[in-house]
């Protein structure tokens, strides 16, 4: 019980801190840009033509909405993020208790342990579906905080409240529109863990000079690196998710001009793909200006 609220606690503490980014990340997904390409210097020192990163971007966010603007949408966030953790850790935990009872149970005193590679398969399809499970109880507070945020764009004030936002969602789009973009999300997490623990389960097998024998020690060699590697595999998945529980929600940012009506997850790939935008809001530091944007990016005129 200790366990679970320290990571509740934890896990609050970091949604709270994370709030502006994640605001700022989920406008540029959806194809906003309220601010001018300026000029910077690429990796070789070059002078070339780039969009506004986070800090300038959250500025603008706070010099209209206020400071405590940059934190739109947080109520929803927290509620998925408690309600998640809840719901992750009581899959497993369950489990845990399954294996005790077969443990405990009779024939099983002289049960083969498993090897390393059966052992990761069994591990990662319990995180599968304990995840899967925590995706899809707090899929509809994951749009409602999508919606708040974008809302931004239109000025509306559609999504404010919890209570609001679910009665109007209900009313517009019924029980399905609390799971627009499920499917892309679910697929990104499913894809990403098990390419994560794939790839550390061979690099520690076959790169590393210690055996690995347990999960536990799968994770402490390389679980961060090749979860990074397979997030930034799997992050055209999140990018069509996030606009397709926003699409066409009757917020400005989720129709034209801002954004194109798609008639499903597979449409917006593939028109994603075509525009060459598979990468939209990956990075919020270095941005280049997306190929095809009528900007301006004449040097002199900039200077």
């Amino acid at each position: 019980m200790a366990d679970a609220a320290s990571q509740v606690l934890l896990g609050s503490g970091l949604t709270i801190l994370s709030q502006p980014l994640m605001y700022v990340k989920v406008l540029i997904q959806v194809g906003y840009e309220p601010l001018p390409p300026t000029i910077g210097r690429n990796i070789f020192g070059r002078q070339v033509c780039q969009l506004p990163g986070l800090f300038c971007y959250a500025q603008h966010i706070a010099s209209i909405d206020g400071r405590r603007g940059l934190f739109t949408g947080l109520t929803p966030r927290l509620c998925s993020g408690v309600l998640g953790t809840v719901v992750h850790g009581k899959v497993l935990q369950h489990y845990q208790e399954c294996d005790k009872v077969e443990d405990l149970g009779p024939g099983n005193a002289q049960k083969d342990v498993s090897s390393s590679f059966d052992r990761v398969i069994k591990e990662t399809t319990r995180e599968m579906i304990a995840r899967s499970a925590a995706t899809l109880i707090t899929h509809p507070f994951h749009v409602i905080t999508l919606r708040s945020m974008v809302q931004f764009i239109g000025r509306e004030s559609k999504y404010c409240g919890l209570y609001d936002s679910i009665v109007t969602i209900y009313r517009e789009e019924g029980i399905l529109g609390f799971f627009a973009g499920l499917i892309p999300r679910l697929l990104g997490d499913i894809i990403s863990l098990w390419l994560c623990n794939s790839l550390a389960y061979l690099v520690n097998t076959y790169a590393l000079d210690s055996g690995v024998s347990t999960m536990n020690e799968m994770k402490s060699y390389s679980q961060a690196v090749t979860g990074f590697f397979a997030s930034m595999l799997t992050y055209p998945f999140v990018l069509v998710s996030n606009l397709m529980a926003v699409n066409n929600c009757g917020l400005a940012g989720g129709c034209p001009p801002y954004s194109p009506i798609y008639t499903s997850w597979i449409d917006c790939w593939c028109m994603l793909q075509k525009e060459g935008n598979m990468s939209r809001g990956n990075s919020l530091f270095f941005r280049k200006v997306p190929f095809g944007k009528t900007y301006c990016c004449d040097l002199k005129m900039l200077m």
